[in-house]
């Protein structure tokens, strides 16, 4: 993937993991296009970066995310990168009363959405990079977010499958997999004492550089390589208490 002068949606732009994508492209010399849920965060998004463009979006919406990739067509149909980055944690458990609802909310950001999205952007002349946001949980799940441990397990498949269909289109599809950060996903605080997003975003662009389409991190690129007997241990550790 080249680094400059690209056209890029990057979903759930205007925080955390998402945030640091948009910074750094903008720095590269992209034309960046955010979308989310909350209007006054992509307000502040534009106030800090005025060149990025904002579209309000629920992508846990059908009729929202069509809308949005009849936008892009119609407006910005040079746009050659999506980022599938939106995702939703929820830390449940299967006998809490509101399990099923908030499952399902869970699978709507972040199954649906990137599978939709993608199926309609595929169809822009323009677009030459898909990129999915995943999780070293995608490997070994935490039993406190199981929804969320589960979807990222389900789109890294969905990704390595993807990767191969899309050949024939000359669309290459990158997948960054990060490891627990310094962000609010799934609660205020829950993350403080994890990585900063900052010094992730360094390491995600210079494996873009030197031309990976796994990116990883810290314990993420442990997991990615781990053996099926690392990866139980790992999951027997962090249950241990």
């Amino acid at each position: 993937m080249k680094l400059s002068n690209n056209k890029i949606l990057i979903t759930g732009g205007a925080t955390g993991i998402g945030l640091g994508l948009t910074q750094r492209f903008i720095e590269e010399n992209n034309t960046v296009i955010i979308c989310g849920r909350r209007e006054s965060v992509l307000n502040e998004v534009k106030a800090k970066f005025p060149s990025v463009i904002t579209k309000v979006c629920d992508l846990s919406d059908e009729k929202d995310r069509v809308a949005l990739y009849n936008w892009i067509a119609e407006n910005h149909s040079d746009l050659n990168v999506l980022v599938n980055n939106a995702g939703i944690q929820k830390w449940i458990s299967v006998d809490d009363n509101n399990f099923y609802e908030s499952m399902k909310s869970e699978i709507a950001t972040n199954i649906e959405a990137p599978l939709h999205l993608t199926s309609l952007f595929i169809n822009l002349k323009s677009l030459t990079t898909v990129m999915n946001v995943t999780s070293g949980l995608a490997f070994s799940p935490f039993a406190k977010v199981p929804v969320y441990s589960a979807t990222k397990a389900f789109f890294r498949s969905f990704t390595l499958s993807l990767r191969h269909l899309l050949k024939s289109k000359n669309i290459e599809v990158i997948e960054i997999i990060p490891p627990a950060l310094n962000t609010d996903l799934g609660g205020v605080g829950l993350h403080d004492a994890h990585p900063s997003v900052s010094d992730f975003i360094i390491s995600i662009f210079d494996q873009l550089e030197q031309g990976r389409n796994e990116l990883t991190f810290g314990t993420s690129e442990t997991r990615l390589n781990a053996s099926a007997e690392d990866l139980r241990n790992h999951f027997n550790a962090m249950h241990s208490n």
